[in-house]
């Protein structure tokens, strides 16, 4: 037969879901398994969001949308970004698609050419890099380090640009780091990303949970970087809809209309019910989004302490998101439950094996000597999570 896509070959699998469909095999196998694995709030969606979709089925809201999305939708996430981020966009300029992580493609897909290089700050949430490869692009990886927060500085960005860079991809704040820009940082990188004629895409999904500090939009910071920035969200964190699916771009005129026209051939618009549930989400009272916020924040300081009481680990306080990185350097190259741990790929099977904790290795992040927790889940599997973390240290 024939060759295969050679782009489509070349994609390997998520590690995050790959992570979490060993877990849910092995607790169908009765195994009594603590998982850290998918960021995946462990709230259920508030009552109000499903009633307004299954009113929207009941009212026969089950045909094709446009392919962008509801207008009512769409109109509601630029009040929602106006409110909440004091960017100002017009309906037309906001293209709906199956999460977030679509958004992402149909980002890249509308302004990667075959060739052009996309630069991209490790750690890096895993799919930034295939979706990348998938627009037929070239990641370029610029590597931070824990001593430096795990941002990307100016003179690391500046020092990576080449006639062929195209675009600058940020995570703000970041999925595995936690971590958070502030306007000063923000504005130091996307300068240059204006003096040198570059795209920026701001995957700012995570702008809820923000703990320390204050979340500023890129978008907000000049109209210069406006003009040439998409940002990227939904409402999968913030509102505990992650499947449902139902992400947004928020762009220039011109880019919103070329993600329009790709998406109306890909996958057209999310399912119509669930664009009703987001049009709720969006507009109904806000208080479940701080509440859930004031919990995640809770399991964030126990998870830390916890962590960085114990001998041979350790990890950075994240300022938002909800997941911390577990550095790994100190027992590198030991043997901890009869395995040799020579990265994060080992640590992680040998906390599965040994005391059945499910943690999703870096490796697949840009950064193999950590491993991700995510306390997106209840404080008893935290606390039940992190004693058994603390035994299979011990030996």
């Amino acid at each position: 037969m024939k060759e295969l896509s050679r782009i489509a070959s070349g994609v390997t699998a998520s590690s995050t879901l790959a992570v979490d469909a060993l877990i849910k095999q092995l607790r169908a196998e009765g195994k009594d398994v603590v998982g850290f694995g998918t960021g995946e709030p462990d709230f259920d969606t508030p009552d109000h969001i499903k009633a307004a979709a299954i009113k929207a089925i009941n009212e026969g809201q089950t045909k094709y949308t446009p392919a962008a999305g509801l207008p009512q939708l769409r109109k509601v996430i630029a009040a929602r970004l106006l409110e909440d981020c004091g960017i100002s966009y017009d309906f037309s300029q906001i293209v709906v698609a199956s999460g977030a992580k679509h958004s992402v493609y149909l980002t890249l897909q509308a302004i990667v050419n075959p060739g052009d290089e996309v630069i991209v700050p490790a750690p890096y949430w895993v799919t930034y890099y295939e979706a990348v490869i998938m627009a037929g692009g070239v990641p370029v990886i610029i590597d931070t380090t824990q001593e430096q927060a795990f941002k990307i500085t100016p003179e690391q960005l500046r020092g990576a640009i080449t006639e062929k860079t195209k675009l600058f991809l940020l995570n703000n704040p970041s999925n595995p780091t936690g971590m958070v820009y502030s306007k000063a940082e923000l504005l130091a990188l996307c300068n240059i990303c204006v003096e040198y004629d570059l795209y920026i895409m701001s995957d700012e999904i995570y702008y809820h949970l923000v703990y320390d500090g204050e979340f500023v939009s890129v978008a907000a910071l000049s109209e210069e970087i406006k003009e040439r920035t998409v940002i990227v969200n939904g409402v999968s964190k913030s509102y505990a809809m992650t499947g449902w699916r139902v992400g947004y771009t928020a762009s220039n005129s011109q880019l919103a209309k070329v993600m329009a026209n790709y998406v109306s051939h890909a996958t057209s618009a999310p399912a119509t019910m669930a664009q009703y549930a987001a049009i709720e989400a969006l507009t109904a009272d806000q208080s479940s989004v701080y509440e859930m916020k004031a919990v995640f924040q809770q399991r964030r300081d126990y998870i830390c302490q916890r962590v960085n009481a114990m001998d041979g680990v350790s990890c950075l306080v994240p300022q938002g998101a909800f997941y911390i990185m577990m550095n790994l350097d100190q027992i590198i190259g030991k043997t901890l439950g009869g395995k040799l741990i020579q990265n994060g790929d080992d640590f992680a099977m040998a906390l599965l094996e040994s005391v059945q904790v499910g943690v999703v290795p870096c490796s697949g992040f840009g950064i193999p000597n950590f491993v991700r927790l995510t306390y997106a889940t209840s404080m008893e599997n935290i606390t039940e999570g992190m004693d058994r973390l603390e035994r299979f240290l011990r030996g």
